[in-house]
């Protein structure tokens, strides 16, 4: 066993190939990790196999050989491109001496620097003791088990006993605070709601100038850097789009490959501004030759947080590094589905308005409802969305309400409750304050 030291940056870097080759897009974005998270890179290490070693990951040459680079180097921190179980990393770091980190925890220590407001750093503590409550058994001496001896006989607890122990009772109060967090945040959306404000959340692949545009959009002054994971904590801002119409634009945490479990989770309640959007802004760095790689990694990470249902217009940021000219592109029905913009210099920011104005003013269900005395459920439901801006009785024991709420909600609401989305009908002509009113569920 060995103490591991409490600080470090000369790091080698390891990438190994399991059952497919390493492209080098995926080895650059690692080593753009690495030293987002303040490392040195001193040295890498490839190589392949066909399934991973179960007790070091890489064969036991690849350790030699990865020990002797440690030698050679002065490093004291090895960094994995892979997700390592306890025992792999215990086994290394035994075997190499030095501090061993993983892929997952890598991203973790990135995003404990990042982490300004208040939710995002107990999400961040939250992730990395869930973390780290499976890595327990390590090769920290001070964990070993309690020895018989004299004097040493008896009942008690094991330091690791003790720290498990601490470990989940800190979990359960940072799940208590954050509770409390996610119900402001609710009460902030429902009021948006209420108030008939459409929320736009920007998504994409770190890195692709989602706070550059952001800044554009909103004259904000929100931290902007040529790094992965520059911004970290979500952004809300209002943003007028012209002919009477506003919306809040949401800038979150840029995704990754391969974006560890534990984030999905503990950031959940800030991914929730893009589950719950009227609308998504997909940011794509054009001049990415790896692009539509990206595409699919947001895609796939967009699913994960069940947000695939979301409307979404594609940017193509970064024109000005390809010599493209901004442009808007339409599907066969008319809608805006493209814009080519540069974020850097405000070429197409003009485009972007337009397509949003176009999009939300359709993007909102928005009419008359009739609900039978039976569907006590939907209406409900209808309030729990604070979609009801008014209401009145029918004379049957029903309601007749007029509601504004995403179309996307309505329709998912609909096929809950079995009920035909043709029920909706147009309101009537009437003074525009009269349907801000809204009233509590009897």
């Amino acid at each position: 066993m060995f103490e591991r030291p409490k600080s470090g940056e000369r790091a080698i870097l390891v990438e190994v190939a399991v059952g497919e080759r390493l492209s080098q897009d995926q080895i650059d974005e690692f080593e753009e990790l690495a030293l987002s998270a303040g490392a040195t890179i001193c040295a890498s290490l490839t190589g392949n196999r066909q399934s991973p070693n179960p007790r070091f990951y890489i064969g036991s040459g690849k350790v030699e050989e990865l020990g002797a680079l440690v030698k050679e180097h002065d490093a004291d921190l090895v960094l994995f491109n892979h997700e390592l179980s306890p025992s792999q990393e215990r086994n290394l770091e035994q075997q190499l001496r030095c501090r061993v980190l993983d892929r997952t925890g890598l991203i973790l220590d990135i995003f404990a620097q990042r982490a300004r407001s208040f939710e995002g750093k107990l999400q961040v503590e939250l992730a990395q003791l869930e973390h780290l409550s499976t890595r327990l058994v390590r090769g920290w001496t001070h964990l070993e088990r309690q020895k018989g001896g004299i004097g040493l006989r008896g009942p008690g607890e094991t330091q690791l006993e003790t720290d498990r122990r601490l470990l989940g009772q800190r979990i359960k109060q940072l799940k208590r605070k954050l509770d409390k967090v996610r119900q402001q945040r609710d009460q902030g959306r429902r009021t948006r709601r209420r108030a008939e404000v459409p929320t736009v959340s920007l998504v994409g692949y770190t890195n692709a100038g989602k706070s550059t545009l952001f800044n554009r959009l909103t004259e904000s002054g929100v931290y902007v850097a040529d790094q992965l994971f520059a911004t970290l904590d979500p952004t809300l801002r209002g943003i007028d789009l012209g002919e009477g119409q506003r919306a809040v634009l949401a800038d979150t945490v840029g995704f990754v490959r391969d974006l560890p479990h534990e984030l999905v989770e503990a950031f959940r309640s800030t991914l929730q501004e893009t589950r719950d959007a009227t609308l998504l802004l997909h940011v794509i760095d054009v001049s990415d030759p790896n692009r539509r790689d990206r595409i699919r990694q947001v895609a796939r990470v967009i699913e994960e947080i069940e947000a695939d249902e979301v409307p979404q217009i594609e940017v193509f940021n970064k024109i000005d590094l390809l010599d493209e000219q901004p442009r808007l592109q339409r599907d066969e029905t008319g809608r805006p589905v493209r814009v080519w913009v540069s974020a850097q210099d405000g070429r197409g920011m003009e485009l972007i308005i337009q397509a949003l104005r176009e999009r939300l003013a359709t993007d909102m269900a928005r009419g008359r409802l009739r609900i039978n005395a039976d569907e006590g459920r939907l209406r409900a439901a209808l309030y729990e969305e604070n979609a009801v801006t008014q209401e009145e009785p029918d004379g049957d024991g029903g309601w007749i309400v007029d509601l504004a709420l995403p179309r996307r909600t309505f329709l998912s609401m609909c096929r809950r409750e079995n009920i035909d989305a043709e029920r909706l009908e147009d309101l009537p002509c009437a003074p525009r304050d009269r349907y801000l009113q809204s009233r509590t569920v009897a």
